[in-house]
């Protein structure tokens, strides 16, 4: 069985999904566009500033399940333009210790509501 998670600290889920579930011992996020929960806006700054957006959001998903970015194992990053990958990667680091998680890097052709970057994650309690 699945069980929702949900959190104001965070953006709402913008269609028919939860910002994240648990199953089991796992939680797995939604894709992570780079809303302020407060705004509903992107943050000024470009990939940096969206890359750092995304992944507090998930930060306070995870805060919201009772785990943290430790407990994250896996990583999807979807970038609009892999040509960002190098300052999204900085910005991800800021985030994320040793041992990393594991993670996929893809570039697709749009984002919703034109984001540079969304970003999801699985975590085990």
């Amino acid at each position: 069985m699945q069980s929702p998670i949900a959190t104001p600290k965070a953006p709402g889920a913008i269609g028919p999904y939860s910002q994240a579930v648990r199953v089991g011992g796992f939680v797995y996020t939604s894709g992570q566009l780079p809303l302020d929960p407060a705004t509903g806006t992107f943050p000024e700054g470009g990939i940096e500033a969206q890359t750092r957006q995304s992944l507090t959001n998930i930060q306070a998903i995870l805060e919201a399940a009772g785990l943290s970015m430790k407990n994250v194992i896996k990583t999807t990053v979807f970038l609009a333009d892999m040509g960002d990958f190098a300052a999204m990667n900085a910005v991800y680091a800021e985030f994320f210790e040793a041992p990393f998680p594991a993670r996929s890097a893809v570039a697709v052709k749009t984002l919703p509501k034109n984001a540079l970057v969304e970003i999801e994650v699985i975590a085990a309690a």
